[in-house]
């Protein structure tokens, strides 16, 4: 059946009750009604012929066919937002270099489709990309080694010390297997998921950001695995041998060898992981970093 009545303002609220997890966040992030959330996501489910949403105590989670549906949506919106920015320095004659430093989450789970989007408005312009760990960064925007860092802001000491920007707040969900005892709760707490076997990620500092959460509640989680890859993870939940805690923003409903995965959000308060950008406070940015720092920037409405 083609889909004739799909409208962006649609795409947008259910874009939004996605990342939030809730149709009255997405509302009072969109300054609109809860009722306009629910009827734009109403009228898509009717579109699709899918459910989008699981309806839960707490809030709402993604179904397989919503996280994909969520990834198209996505990449709509991002299209026309990139097709109505008025870019700053005029796109086909900026030429130079962008060095940029990056973490291994965000590397991998962030940047590529944000640079690929930049490279088609700035095709002159080149990226010298580096892959570096979060102390690193830090120091190389400080000595000048390059023009922009991104990574993941809670672990970076001394914020004050960059200029800095949130590019998106990621909230954390619990994953498990369909089939785990935890999946039947609609919201399981830190106290329900300690009894359970954790499998922990390494990089990116993931385990000093979520012993501090548990640490908050008193609680530990039963770790039975440590691992640097979340590719590891998804498969080792997916296969039921223990849940893990990680970000929407690397989420995704299948494991490498295609069995389900679900996210569950989680009962207790779990700070959202945030991406941002760094710079230097005082040295002035080429015109192709600024190019580049701006488009980061216009791309998640800041």
């Amino acid at each position: 059946m083609p889909i004739n009545n799909v409208t962006l303002r649609q795409l947008r609220y259910f874009v939004a009750a996605a990342k939030s997890g809730q149709f009255s966040m997405a509302a009072a992030n969109e300054n609109v009604s809860q009722s306009a959330i629910t009827n734009a996501v109403l009228s898509l489910e009717k579109e699709l012929g899918v459910r989008l949403f699981e309806r839960q105590a707490q809030g709402v989670a993604l179904t397989a066919d919503g996280q994909d549906f969520f990834h198209h949506a996505r990449h709509i919106l991002d299209s026309v937002r990139d097709a109505t920015h008025k870019p700053r320095f005029r796109t086909s004659q900026l030429r130079g270099t962008v060095r940029l430093a990056a973490s291994y989450t965000v590397l991998g789970y962030f940047l590529p489709d944000l640079l690929a989007r930049f490279r088609a408005s700035y095709p002159e312009v080149e990226i010298d990309l580096r892959d570096l760990d979060r102390a690193s960064i830090e120091q190389a925007v400080l000595d000048g080694d390059v023009d922009l860092g991104v990574a993941i802001l809670s672990n970076i000491s001394e914020l004050k010390r960059f200029g800095h920007a949130v590019l998106v707040r990621s909230r954390r969900q619990l994953w498990v297997a369909p089939g785990h005892p935890l999946a039947k709760m609609a919201s399981p707490s830190l106290k329900d998921i300690a009894q359970h076997p954790y499998i922990m990620v390494m990089a990116d500092e993931a385990e000093r950001s979520t012993l501090a959460y548990w640490k908050s509640r008193r609680i530990q989680p039963k770790v039975v695995f440590r691992t640097m890859s979340i590719e590891a993870v998804r498969g080792l939940v997916a296969h039921g041998f223990g849940v893990t805690a990680l970000s929407d923003m690397v989420f995704r409903p299948w494991s490498l060898e295609g069995k389900r995965i679900e996210a569950r959000p989680i009962l207790d308060v779990v700070p959202p992981m945030q991406v941002g950008a760094i710079w230097h406070p005082d040295q002035a940015m080429s015109k192709p970093s600024e190019a580049l720092q701006q488009f980061l920037l216009h791309a998640y409405g800041n």
